[in-house]
C-alpha cells in the first residue's frame, strides 16, 4: 500500500475541528460525539489547506511542508542574491515561472520563484518567518477567487495575507512589503485568424463562447476558466491557451528530443503531465532531476492535451509517450470530460493506423498516493525498452 500524502496524527490532534471546517472537498470526516477527525484520502485533493490551518500541527503532508519551503527560500536568497519572494499558483503561472509581466506594478526585477499547487496551503507563519529570515518583499500571485482550482484556496490565502499585514504593521513594516496579485489563466483569441466555423462555441463546456451573426464568435472572458478545450478544436489556431500555445510547445518538444538523442540515452520517453496529477516530478523539471532518458512537458489540464503532441512526438523519434492525467472525479475543471475521452479515442485510432499504438499510454494519477507516478514511469520505461529492442520505432 502506497504512502498517503496527507495524514492526521491523532495523538497531537486537539479536536478543534478547524481542518473539518476549511476542507473544500469534504474529505475530512468528524465524529459527532468525540470530534475525532479522519481524512477520506480518496476525496482528498492534496490542496494543503487543512495542513496550513491546523493550529496544533497535527497534520503531516508529503509535499511543500513549511520547513522545507523556508529552507528553499533561505538557500535561494544566497544563490540568487535577492530577498524578493514571489509565490505563484499552478492555476495561473507557467512551469517556467515567466511572470515578469504580472510584476510590472510591483517594481521587482529579481526574485525567488516559489510555485505551489495552491496558495491556500501557505500559513501566516510562513510569511512571518520568511521576513524574519531576511525577506524584503513578498508577492503572492493567486487565482481569482471564482477560478481557484481548490475552491477556497484564494479566499483562505487572502485572509492570511491580511492577518500577516496587520502583524507586520505592528512591527513597523508597511503593507507594500506583502502584497497580492490576482490573475487567472485564459485563452488568447486572434480574430484575424478566425474563419467563423463555431467549433469553439459547441465545444466550450462553460458557455464562455457565444456565436455571433455574420461575425466571429465572442469570448466572455469572465466565464473562461482556461481549460483549453476550444483551443484543441480551432483549425487555424485563432484560439490558444495562454502559456500552452501549440507552436512553442512543439518547438520545445523537438529541442528536448535533440538533447536526449545527444545524450545517447535509450529509450527516449516523453511525459505529458497534467499540472494537478503529479507534484514532485513536475517540480523536478526545472531542477534537472529527471531520469536522463525522460523529458516532461506540463499541460494545464487533460482537456488541453492535444493528440497532435503525441503523434508528433512519436513520429519525430520519441520511443514512447506517457500521458498522465487526473481521473474524472479528481479533475479540477470538472466540465467537459467527454472532450478528453473523445480525443483519446481518436488518438488511439490514429496511432493504430501508424502502428504506434503500443508506444503510447494514458495513465490516471493523483498526488494523494506518494510515488505512484514514479512506479508507473519506471514500469513504462521498461515496457518501451523491451518493445524498442523488439521493433525499432520509425521516425
Amino acid at each position: 500500500m502506497s504512502k498517503t500524502a496527507i495524514e492526521i496524527k491523532d495523538e497531537d490532534c486537539s479536536r478543534c475541528s478547524v481542518c473539518y471546517s476549511v476542507c473544500p472537498f469534504d474529505a475530512i470526516q468528524r465524529d459527532k460525539e468525540t470530534y475525532e477527525v479522519k481524512i477520506d484520502i480518496e476525496k482528498c485533493q492534496v490542496c494543503g489547506i487543512c495542513y496550513s490551518a491546523c493550529p496544533a500541527g497535527a497534520i503531516e503532508t508529503a509535499y511543500y511542508e513549511i520547513d522545507s519551503l523556508l529552507h528553499y527560500v533561505q538557500k535561494e536568497m544566497k544563490r540568487r542574491n535577492t530577498r524578493n519572494l514571489i509565490l505563484t499558483c499552478r492555476g495561473n503561472t507557467p512551469s517556467s515561472c515567466e511572470i515578469v509581466d504580472l510584476l510590472k506594478d510591483e517594481s521587482i526585477t529579481s526574485f525567488i520563484p516559489l510555485r505551489l499547487p495552491c496558495l491556500g496551503r501557505v500559513s501566516t507563519d510562513f510569511f512571518l518567518k520568511a521576513f524574519q529570515m531576511g525577506a524584503n518583499k513578498i508577492v503572492a500571485i493567486q487565482c481569482e477567487e471564482d477560478f481557484c482550482r481548490s475552491k477556497r484556496g484564494s479566499t483562505v490565502n487572502t485572509r492570511r495575507l491580511l492577518l500577516a499585514q496587520a502583524v507586520l504593521q505592528q512591527l513597523g513594516l508597511g503593507k507594500d512589503h506583502l502584497s497580492v496579485v490576482e490573475t487567472s489563466n485564459k485563452v488568447k483569441y486572434d480574430t484575424s485568424k478566425c474563419v467563423g466555423c463555431d467549433k469553439c462555441v459547441f465545444i466550450c463546456p462553460y458557455g464562455a463562447i457565444e456565436a455571433e451573426s455574420f461575425a466571429t464568435p465572442k469570448i466572455n472572458f469572465e466565464r473562461c476558466v482556461g481549460c483549453g478545450a476550444c483551443a484543441l478544436v480551432c483549425p487555424h489556431f485563432a484560439i490558444e491557451l495562454e502559456n500552452a500555445e501549440y507552436e512553442p510547445t512543439s518547438l520545445y518538444m523537438r529541442q528536448i528530443l535533440a538533447k536526449l538523442k545527444n545524450k545517447d540515452t535509450s529509450p527516449s520517453i516523453l511525459v505529458l503531465c497534467c499540472a494537478w496529477a503529479e507534484f514532485p516530478t513536475l517540480d523536478a523539471v526545472n531542477k534537472d532531476n529527471l531520469p536522463q532518458n525522460v523529458a516532461l512537458i506540463e499541460i494545464p489540464c487533460s482537456k488541453a492535451l492535444d493528440p497532435m503532441y503525441v503523434v508528433e512526438a512519436l513520429c519525430q523519434g520519441f520511443n514512447g509517450v506517457l500521458a498522465v492525467v487526473c481521473s474524472e472525479k479528481d479533475c479540477k475543471l470538472e466540465k467537459g470530460r467527454e472532450t478528453v475521452e473523445r480525443n483519446a479515442e481518436v488518438l488511439q485510432k490514429a496511432l493504430q493506423k501508424l502502428e504506434l499504438a503500443d508506444r503510447f499510454e494514458l495513465f490516471e494519477s493523483s498526488p494523494r498516493h506518494v510515488d505512484t507516478f514514479n512506479k508507473k514511469l519506471a514500469e513504462f520505461v521498461r515496457m518501451i525498452s523491451c518493445r524498442t529492442e523488439a521493433k525499432p520505432v520509425h521516425a
